[in-house]
């Protein structure tokens, strides 16, 4: 039996990129899935098509920087499934652009969905698992939290506070059942990263394997990597990590500066 068999699980950001493959992971392992995102036809479909092959799969539009919608997940999880073992808050979104080319849109954008949105997530998660006397919250945060990535001061910043945030609230609720769990992503092949190469003087396919010679393992992140990562920090089978970050970017923060 899987370990994740039977647990109910939240994902947002959960119908693109790592949050598709860990909607699709979490699912065909036995577990019943509440997925969220802005993405209505992308995950009406993702839903629709797990569900087809039995598995137990529910999609829910969800802003994570509304917090009526925040809840709104939460409570279907629990209306739905009769309680919430795991939070996956994956969601997040990337303007790349220099300190001095800002704008407040894209300051508040980053910030909001990236940072605002895990606040809420845990706001209204940790009661329901406090009150069950367990549960996992998982982040999504990235290597950006610690190497000087060009044009991604912002998202840099917001990424970091998440390790920050998930510390704090393991001093906070984790004697009250509550784990908490971070992955680092490096570079994952995702629509997110496809989308940051645009206005580069090489196409898409060529900047990729520059980047994958670069990396000591010789390839890039595949979203499923990330997935399987996420279901063993999350699984019981992990239950004494605790605060901790689990970086899978391929030996990128080996590198030597030179």
């Amino acid at each position: 039996m899987s370990s994740l068999e039977g647990k109910v699980v939240l994902i947002t950001g959960g119908t693109s990129g790592i949050g598709e493959a860990c909607t699709e992971y979490f699912a065909r392992a036995g577990a019943k899935v509440v997925t969220v995102s802005i993405q209505t036809d992308e995950g009406t479909a993702l839903a629709k098509r797990l569900s087809s092959e039995g598995h137990a799969c529910v999609f829910r539009y969800c802003d994570v920087s509304k917090e009526a919608d925040v809840k709104a997940a939460v409570d279907l999880a629990v209306a739905t499934f009769g309680r919430l073992d795991v939070v996956h808050s994956n969601a997040g979104v990337l303007r790349n652009q220099k300190i001095t080319e800002l704008t407040l849109e894209d300051f508040h954008l980053v910030i909001n969905v990236n940072l605002l949105g895990p606040v809420l997530v845990a706001k209204h998660a940790i009661p329901v698992m406090e009150r069950q006397g367990k549960g996992v919250v998982c982040f999504t945060t990235s290597v950006a939290a610690d190497i000087g990535f060009p044009e991604h001061a912002v998202y840099g910043a917001s990424k970091a506070a998440l390790v920050a945030l998930m510390r704090s609230l393991t001093t906070d609720h984790s004697p009250r059942g509550v784990r908490f769990v971070a992955v680092s992503p490096g570079t994952i092949d995702t629509p997110m990263l496809a989308a940051s190469c645009a206005g580069w003087d090489k196409p898409k396919e060529e900047l990729y394997a520059d980047v994958a010679r670069k990396i000591p393992i010789q390839r890039m992140g595949q979203p499923i990597d990330v997935a399987r990562a996420v279901a063993f920090l999350v699984s019981d089978e992990a239950g004494f990590i605790n605060g901790s970050v689990v970086h899978l970017e391929g030996g990128t923060l080996a590198l030597p500066p030179w």
